[in-house]
């Protein structure tokens, strides 16, 4: 028995893994990572796989980086914790007056949580705690758009969209109102990107027109919709958006904690609308992949609004026991230096380019309906008929097939359904991006065969995607 079947035997014995059917380990082996070293992970026997979807979108500058390996062991010299209710630490100080500058104007205020979900029940839980404070009770829904996806905590659960994670659970989620998204997959022939983003803001404008009264908060994945499919749209919605939401009083919640920091060609999506939301979130990419840490960044409007003698009972009594741990703020802050002092954002471009060049092929291929991307996310849509863009069914797991392909090859792509992507870190080269293409060529060419070996039941949760 080899180390690999080794640590896998014992992994098993214990282990119940995220977004997994257990099951499917009888056949598909689990993969134990000994090391990592930039885009490569390491298995126990020494083949080595290239990291092409940062390990679930969080590492963004490699796989042991020794700029964020050392801020680390300095800072666990000195304090590896503390409580943040009534006492504080360098690291989340500093980290706090960095997010402030580096954010849009207007986001004065940092709360922290300990991951994506989190961070988005935290923005949840203020916008609708804010509007108790302001005297209307009343306004307690919240608005998402179809397709969306913000976690799997019961309150993001509510705010997000794929029947994969939210079905079983629809008895306990929220009452939340769904918008058709501005995705511009299915924009009609000939229109562009910007002029069908336009068009579908008319749903959103007429629901805050009807609910605002009603309606606490709208809340979006700014320009890319992951979980969903990779999904993309025009900024000109965002800005649409936040013109709305001022107009009928209600606040804007920014989801970045996908695509914040770089991922779509600025450091935040909300630049590219030049707007501001009313909280931000961001995780993932925050620490560089290392530690989990979210960051709520807010306005001095919404803290105020708690700001009061204690006896009124409007402060925000909301916490995790683990809030701005010095170690995840010591990563995050090593970060941020990598991103200030190496020209990422400038740098980022010309691999964004190559990864459009070394994918364009794709566009031909007979059963591929579309090759999108935006900034460092590119994605390629799998299809069963390229001229109506009819989907496969989901049981056939056609992204399967390219995930195991990618393993034998070298290369750790996990595609969402039919949609094969790349989210790299940042430091892969250009010939690495090459040999993620072919890798996704030949899958996708052995995926798209005719016969598949699963049996699939016709009518059974047509509308789910399953996560590869």
């Amino acid at each position: 028995m080899g180390l690999n079947n080794q640590w896998m035997q014992r992994d098993l014995a214990v282990l119940w893994h995220p977004c997994t059917q257990m099951k499917d380990h009888e056949q598909l082996p689990l993969i134990p990572i000994k090391r990592g070293e930039g885009v490569w992970l390491e298995d126990f026997e020494g083949k080595r796989y290239l990291d092409a979807v940062s390990s679930w979108w969080v590492n963004v500058f490699g796989h042991a980086n020794p700029r964020i390996n050392q801020r680390i062991k300095d800072q666990v010299d000195q304090l590896e914790h503390v409580i943040l209710a009534g006492f504080s630490h360098q690291p989340v100080i500093e980290l706090s007056e960095r997010l402030v500058k580096m954010t849009p104007e207007g986001l004065t205020r940092c709360f922290y949580a300990d991951n994506g979900s989190s961070c988005i029940e935290v923005a949840m839980k203020m916008s609708f705690h804010y509007w108790i404070n302001r005297g209307r009770p009343d306004k307690k829904r919240f608005v998402t758009l179809s397709n969306s996806y913000h976690g799997e905590t019961i309150a993001a659960m509510s705010v997000g969209d794929v029947p994969l994670f939210t079905e079983t659970y629809k008895a306990l989620l929220l009452d939340t109102i769904k918008v058709p998204s501005p995705d511009c997959y299915h924009r009609p022939e000939g229109m562009g990107w910007e002029e069908h983003s336009r068009n579908l803001f008319a749903a959103m404008e007429q629901t805050l027109a009807e609910h605002h009264d009603t309606v606490a908060a709208v809340i979006v994945e700014p320009l890319i919709q992951g979980a969903g499919g990779m999904r993309m749209y025009h900024p000109v919605y965002l800005k649409l958006l936040r013109e709305a939401c001022d107009r009928y009083g209600v606040h804007l919640i920014h989801d970045e904690i996908a695509v914040g920091f770089g991922r779509t060609g600025t450091m935040f999506a909300c630049e590219q609308a030049g707007i501001t939301p009313d909280f931000l979130c961001l995780s993932k990419a925050l620490t560089g992949g290392y530690l989990p840490l979210a960051a709520c960044l807010t306005t001095d409007e919404v803290y105020n609004a708690f700001y009061d003698d204690y006896p009124t009972l409007r402060a925000f009594l909301h916490s995790h026991s683990y809030t701005g741990n010095p170690l995840a703020c010591a990563a995050a802050l090593a970060t941020l230096d990598i991103f200030e002092e190496d020209n990422v954002i400038e740098n980022n471009q010309a691999l964004a380019q190559r990864m459009a060049s070394a994918t364009a092929h794709l566009a031909d291929h007979p059963n591929v309906a579309e090759v999108r991307q935006t900034g460092m996310v590119l994605a390629i849509e799998m299809v069963k008929d390229k001229a109506s863009k009819t989907a496969y069914p989901w049981q056939e797991r056609r992204g399967l097939s390219v995930f195991q392909h990618a393993l034998e090859r070298g290369a750790l792509l996990r595609p969402l359904g039919s949609v094969v992507y790349f989210l790299p870190p940042y430091v892969i080269t250009p010939e690495q991006i090459d040999f993620l293409a072919e890798v996704a060529s030949e899958g996708i060419d052995i995926a798209t065969r005719d016969k598949v070996s699963v049996a699939v039941p016709k009518d059974f949760h047509p509308g789910y995607r399953d996560p590869g």
